[in-house]
């Protein structure tokens, strides 16, 4: 599946490329981005942190790196966080130096973040290709949120509130991804990851050089 993958990182440190992936609670981002990892070699999903508690069958260092909020405070204060939000009352953040190390190693890294979150890395003037996955319908969200979630009426209802404040932000996104269906999904994803990464600036010295062997 790799052979038609273009090379990542044209024989020099710091040529990783960032993505963004940003949905509403529910719309199957965090899925979609795991499978994506799986199929794309040197790929690679950040773990944010999170000052929320572990659920069942989570795994500190694997699912999110779980931290105290007074740690979390903490590191906002020492400007660890490339960026980091507050979501239904607990904090999550994208630790700046750990992407940085392995963006400077050559892979690319999945940010898989919020609104809030994605803004904050433009506001930043750092390059990323930008992606929201969008539900199939507002129906279908609701479907998902009351079949994966123990949550309470009053949570789900103000989950769907915050959807549709994150949906009418979607123009702010490089690429939109409708998630009908995984398997469809995940290839639109991986398309979009090749086309970023055949990208005349960031194969330009691949270009030059083979294009040196015709002169």
């Amino acid at each position: 599946m790799s052979s038609d993958l273009p090379p990542l990182r044209e024989g020099r440190p710091g040529c990783g490329l960032l993505l963004i992936v940003s949905a509403p609670s529910g719309a199957g981002k965090t899925t979609l981005v795991e499978r994506l990892v799986e199929q794309i070699p040197h790929l690679r999903m950040s773990r944010s942190y999170t000052s929320r508690s572990a659920r069942d069958g989570e795994t500190d260092g694997v699912d999110y790196n779980f931290v105290t909020r007074d740690r979390f405070e903490a590191m906002i204060a020492a400007g660890d966080f490339l960026e980091w939000a507050e979501v239904f009352g607990n904090l999550y953040g994208t630790c700046a130096t750990d992407t940085e190390r392995m963006l400077a190693g050559g892979d690319d890294v999945v940010l898989v973040i919020d609104v809030q979150g994605a803004r904050q890395v433009r506001r930043r003037s750092r390059p990323a290709a930008t992606i929201f996955v969008m539900p199939p319908s507002y129906e279908v969200l609701e479907q998902r949120l009351r079949g994966r979630s123990k949550d309470s009426e009053a949570a789900i209802q103000r989950r769907l509130q915050v959807a549709r404040e994150e949906i009418a932000s979607f123009a702010e996104y490089d690429f939109i991804v409708v998630n009908d269906g995984l398997s469809a999904s995940v290839d639109r994803l991986r398309s979009i990851v090749l086309a970023e990464r055949a990208r005349l600036a960031r194969m330009r010295t691949t270009a030059e050089t083979i294009s040196r062997t015709f002169s």
